[in-house]
Parts: structure tokens; C-alpha cells; sequence
């Protein structure tokens, strides 16, 4: 067997989907197929179940799998460590991002990065935050923009938070409380919200503040997508939460009502896994980030 037949099998127990899973590792779904077969023949054990519709792990392939993951990450380690004597000049970042970053525009910051280490491959992967904590831990992502708001669960993670940003309603122009100029979170009991879909941070903000206020909120759709959302409630299909940079963006009329009792925000973090040895690529790019301003700008001079 050899490195790359573990990298794939990998990216498959992570997938649970060869077609995804080759995207991941950027080669055509039969050569991956191959691969996998491939390798099973070297082993001589079958390592995935093709019985079912989605892909699942035999007994074997799930031992590989917690072996090869072992080993990959000495390897990767041992990759820095020479790529640290040769300094930023290349490399494969993989980022994860949640759908909205409110004003933080990562754009700019991967255009900044790109200016100063042009040989460095970027890969940016968009995901609800739970999804993309749980990639970080597998070393799937290199790091991630996501939101640890109203989150307890922070063990292997370290994190530098960017921004945070209050939450505002957003409601039709001719909805019952449109024209208030602040509301509080029991004045949406018996509401219809449209909603972040599960496993997204501003999903568990308006979960936890609606239950704190006594009820819990019925989500009538689902999307992650901010414009939709304002669109939706723009035509009175429900009301949303929205960080307030979002609600600023044009689109659909809208009234945008801040909230108090309890007053919402949504954070943006940069988050990584503790105690993984990242290389130099991911270190300037953290020091970057680490320095941009709210809107991704990094300093002068940075």
C-alpha cells in the first residue's frame, strides 16, 4: 500500500461518498474506486461495504482508516518540518468557512495571502460550523472561520476570535411588529422562522435564546443563504435572525428590529486543532489572519 491509497481511503471514511470524496482529493470518482480496490486486493480484505447506498467502512477498513490517520499525520509532520528549512514557498491549505462571515470578507485575505506565497495551493470548503469543528478534528480542514457562539464543546480546539456583531430581526414591512424599535425574544413566541439549517452557529444561537425566552422556535425553512432568508421574510413567510452587517446589504424591504432581553451577537472565529504541527504555509497564513482587520484587510505592511 502506499500514501496515497491512504489518503483516499480517508478522505471516504470522512466523505461516506466516493463521488464527494474524489472532488476532495481532486481526481476523477472511477480512479478513486480503483484505488480503493486497489488497495483491498493488496490487504486482501474488503475494506468498504458497497451493499448499502451510502458508503460505510467494513470492520477492517475502519481499523486501516485509524491507523492510516496516524500515520498521514507523521508524515504531514515530517513534511513541515522540512518545508520549515525551505521556507513559504509551497503547499496545500485546506480552509473551512461557514456559509456568512458578516463583514469579514476572506476574499481579500485569501487575495493578500496569495500576493505574498503564490506557490501555495489554496482550497476553501463551506459548511455549517458543527460540521466544520468536527473536519478540524479529523485534520480534514487546516483551519476554519466559523462560530463558537453558545458553543461549551471547545476541548482540541484553540481559537482567535476576528469580530463579534449584534443580531437583529428581520420581519415583512407590514409585519405586526415592524415598527418597533427594539424587540425582545418573547415577542416572537408563535412565530414562524427561517432559519440556518442544523449545525450552523447563528441555528444554535436562535434555539438557545428562544428556549431561554420560554419557548421553542418553530423553523418553517431552512436555508444558508442570507439573501434568501431576506427575501422569504420580505414576503412574510416568516421572520429571521441575522447578524447586523447582513441586514444592511440591499435587497427585498425589509424591517430590521434589534433585539434586547437578551441581546444577541454572532462571533467570527479562526479556529485549529491543538497540538497538530502545522506548517509554514498554515503559520503565515495565520499570522495574516490574525492581523486583518474586521473586514479580512490585513495591516500594513502585515
Amino acid at each position: 500500500m502506499d500514501l496515497r491509497q491512504l489518503r483516499y481511503l480517508v478522505a471516504l471514511a470522512d466523505e461516506a461518498h466516493f463521488t464527494r470524496a474524489a472532488a476532495r482529493m481532486h481526481i476523477a470518482q472511477p480512479a478513486l474506486s480503483q484505488q480503493i480496490r486497489r488497495l483491498e486486493d493488496e490487504v486482501g480484505l474488503a475494506l468498504v461495504d458497497r451493499s448499502t447506498r451510502r458508503v460505510a467502512l467494513t470492520e477492517a477498513g475502519t481499523l486501516l482508516v485509524d491507523r492510516a490517520r496516524g500515520i498521514l499525520a507523521e508524515v504531514d509532520a515530517a513534511a513541515a518540518e522540512l518545508a520549515d528549512l525551505a521556507g513559504v514557498r509551497t503547499g496545500h491549505l485546506i480552509i473551512g468557512a461557514m456559509q456568512s462571515l458578516g463583514p469579514f470578507d476572506l476574499s481579500i485575505l485569501l487575495a493578500a495571502f496569495h500576493a505574498r506565497h503564490p506557490g501555495v495551493e489554496l482550497t476553501v470548503q463551506e459548511e455549517v460550523s458543527d460540521a466544520l469543528l468536527a473536519m478540524l478534528r479529523a485534520d480534514a480542514v487546516d483551519l476554519a472561520f466559523v462560530s463558537l457562539a453558545e458553543r461549551g464543546d471547545r476541548d482540541g480546539l484553540e481559537a482567535k476570535q476576528l469580530l463579534t456583531e449584534p443580531l437583529l430581526v428581520m420581519l415583512a414591512p407590514g409585519h405586526r411588529l415592524a415598527g418597533r424599535k427594539r424587540l425582545r425574544m418573547a415577542d416572537l413566541a408563535g412565530e414562524r422562522f427561517i432559519a440556518f439549517r442544523e449545525g450552523a452557529g447563528l441555528r444554535r444561537i436562535l434555539a438557545a435564546a428562544a428556549h431561554e425566552a420560554g419557548f421553542e422556535a418553530q423553523i418553517a425553512f431552512e436555508t444558508n443563504e442570507v439573501e434568501r432568508a431576506r427575501a422569504m421574510a420580505a414576503r412574510g413567510l416568516g421572520v429571521t435572525v441575522v447578524p447586523e452587517s447582513d441586514a444592511a446589504r440591499q435587497g427585498p424591504e425589509v424591517a430590521a428590529v434589534p433585539l434586547h432581553r437578551p441581546a444577541l451577537s454572532r462571533d467570527v472565529t479562526l479556529v485549529w486543532r491543538s497540538g497538530r504541527r502545522h506548517g509554514p504555509a498554515a503559520r503565515a497564513f495565520f499570522a495574516l489572519a490574525g492581523g486583518a482587520d474586521r473586514t479580512g484587510t490585513p495591516a500594513p505592511g502585515a
